[in-house]
């Protein structure tokens, strides 16, 4: 028991009174005593209490109709009721109202102190749960990203540093780190926050479609053009343009984003003339940025231009202090959305989440925490709310084996293979499994030359 917790013992019979006070007091409780319902419900209303233990006959009521006052409103205590009169239809009764649990007189210890070991510990869940949730209401972050780890803390203070000025930045880190979150931060505490925030990923558009993506066009400009379009210059005119994975932008096309951007004017497909336009670029990538410039996915120039400033997020795994508030954020975030009702995990889900390395980092722990929260409902989110794979991870799959030397898109490229074969070639679940969403990995297996598969 971490601290003292204070009990409250309701009975009429003083000689029961005096053995509960004596034994709960060896146990390390601090015990309060109410021979009525009458004391019980004054005693319940004033006194900080963690848990009850109640006789259901009283002198002056029923423990049953008492019940309710006893747990409480805002963050019901555990109430455990006692009788020498013990019933099936009874139990059923105290349960169905709210009660934790129900032992019959003469009391079994040991059983007692059981019950009682498990209401402590669901106390202090619910204080943990408390703390998690003040410690969110407060602001433990910047913006939509959670977390108050020394790296996060280290990102804020780059990101409040970047947001002062109007420079490009890189943004970079794994899939699933919260890269367009970072760019979102970035421009809301711009000058430009009251201007769009137009994201573009350009692993998500086909090669045919970025010019026109990008740099607008004409009617009749194509085939297909039916109408006049603004490119993405011009939609986040006095705004951010947020373009990730940079490094996917095909390569005949980047000198031309290049030479736009240094311009500051832009030209329509099909048209005549040149658009002058005001926009700060976040670029982001989760590739290695000299790695893909060393082979020829990201042009020098234009990786100079946009690496004014370089963000590097890190991944989930080297920050599992925040995974607590990560969780519990996400709770709230998925009861909303389902209407559901999940309290947060118990302390062995907690552990295994803590433990699990999250290789598809916060994006793959917001996937699972939706799915528990679903299956769940209401109550605390157990062991088997969690996909096999994170409740077993040793037994997910064949053992992940890297040689020496590999680069960051080889490693990848191997990491998605692998997880593809583990999931029969079902590319939703393997995205699921990595973070990732299906067009990236029907992207990556184009890009490999396996797109037919």
């Amino acid at each position: 028991m971490k601290r003292h917790y204070t009990i409250l013992v309701v009975d009429d019979e003083p000689s029961m009174r005096e053995v509960l006070r004596l034994r709960l007091g060896q146990w390390g409780f601090e015990v309060a005593v109410a021979a009525s319902a009458s004391e019980a419900e004054a005693l319940a209303a004033k006194a900080s209490l963690d848990l009850v233990l109640c006789d259901v006959v009283l002198p002056d009521g029923s423990g049953l109709d008492l019940l309710p006052k006893l747990r409480g409103d805002s963050a019901p205590r555990p109430v455990i009721m006692i009788t020498a009169h013990g019933s099936i239809d009874a139990a059923v009764e105290a349960v169905k109202r709210g009660a934790r649990d129900f032992l019959t007189k003469p009391l079994d210890y040991t059983k007692l102190k059981a019950v009682l070991d498990d209401a402590v510990s669901e106390v202090e869940q619910r204080s943990s749960l408390k703390r998690l949730e003040e410690t969110l209401a407060k602001g433990s972050g910047l913006g939509p990203l959670i977390g108050d780890s020394k790296p996060m803390l280290d990102l804020y203070e780059l990101i409040d540093v970047l947001a002062g000025s109007d420079a490009s930045a890189l943004i970079t880190g794994e899939s699933g780190t919260g890269k367009e979150l970072v760019a979102h931060a970035i421009h809301d505490r711009s000058r430009r926050a009251s201007g769009p925030f137009v994201a573009v990923n350009a692993a998500a558009i086909p090669e045919g479609l970025m010019e026109s993506e990008l740099f607008g066009n004409e009617k009749g400009a194509f085939t297909g053009a039916v109408s006049a379009r603004p490119g993405c210059f011009e939609l986040a005119n006095r705004g951010t343009l947020f373009l990730d994975e940079i490094a996917e932008m095909p390569a005949p096309l980047q000198p031309k984003f290049l030479r736009t951007l240094e311009n500051g004017r832009v030209r329509r497909l099909g048209g005549a003339t040149e658009n002058a336009f005001d926009v700060r670029l976040l670029a982001a990538t989760n590739r290695v940025p000299e790695e893909a410039v060393r082979d020829g996915l990201l042009r020098a120039d234009l990786y100079y231009r946009l690496n004014v400033f370089t963000l590097v997020l890190p991944p989930l795994r080297e920050r599992k202090e925040d995974v607590p508030l990560l969780v519990q954020h996400f709770v709230g975030l998925f009861n909303r959305k389902h209407g559901a009702s999940a309290a947060g995990v118990r302390p062995d889900v907690l552990a295994l989440l803590q433990a699990y390395p999250w290789p598809g980092n916060v994006r793959e722990l917001r996937n699972v925490i939706e799915r528990a929260v679903i299956l769940a409902r209401a109550g605390w989110i157990e062991l088997s709310h969690l996909p096999p794979y994170v409740r077993r991870p040793d037994d997910a799959g064949e053992d992940l084996r890297l040689p020496a030397g590999l680069t960051l898109a080889e490693a990848e490229k191997v990491l998605i293979l692998q997880t593809l074969k583990e999931a029969d070639q079902n590319k939703a679940e393997a995205a699921r499994r990595l973070g990732l969403d299906v067009k990236t990995i029907r992207n990556k297996l184009k890009q490999y030359g396996l797109d037919g598969r």
